[in-house]
């Protein structure tokens, strides 16, 4: 297998091209795993649906019954609860900050260890997250931070 990446800064979307002899198995299961990386969500905004990019969310949070999704262009909401967003989005780098929110843990400019336990994220557009003390252990442990140790 030849593997040739092409990089053009004109280009808007990247595109993957796969020339084969013929789609066997192989091929099948190359697809597959690079569909992960293109997952989409739904989010509602001003009357109209649109198809959100993963990695373009910042974090979701459930508020009144409702569940909201944070981006650096606006505030959609998602017809999803949040456990199933948790579900949806396996397998990227969203992570449980508190019971009413998901984080995108790549989204995270820095941490700063707050009172009681807790931990403050602030992300790329310079918003802060509160993470509770049960989820700070859990980023803590993906960090390699051991127990005794201060973030």
């Amino acid at each position: 297998m030849k593997i040739v990446i092409n990089e053009n800064s004109t280009i808007d979307e990247t595109e993957i091209i796969i020339n084969c002899r013929q789609a066997d198995e192989e091929i099948m299961r190359i697809c597959a795993g690079l569909r992960v990386f293109d997952k989409k969500v739904t989010g509602l905004l001003d009357g109209q649906t649109f198809l959100l990019n993963a990695s373009d969310i910042l974090y979701a949070e459930a508020v009144d019954r409702k569940t909201f999704l944070y981006t650096a262009n606006g505030v959609y909401e998602t017809p999803f609860k949040l456990y199933e967003l948790e579900d949806r989005l396996a397998g990227e780098d969203f992570i449980r900050a508190s019971k009413s929110c998901v984080l995108n843990f790549s989204k995270v400019k820095s941490l700063r260890g707050d009172f009681g336990g807790r931990m403050l994220c602030t992300l790329e557009n310079s918003e802060i997250v509160t993470v509770s003390r049960q989820y700070a252990i859990v980023i803590k442990q993906k960090l390699g931070i051991t127990k005794g140790e201060s973030l």
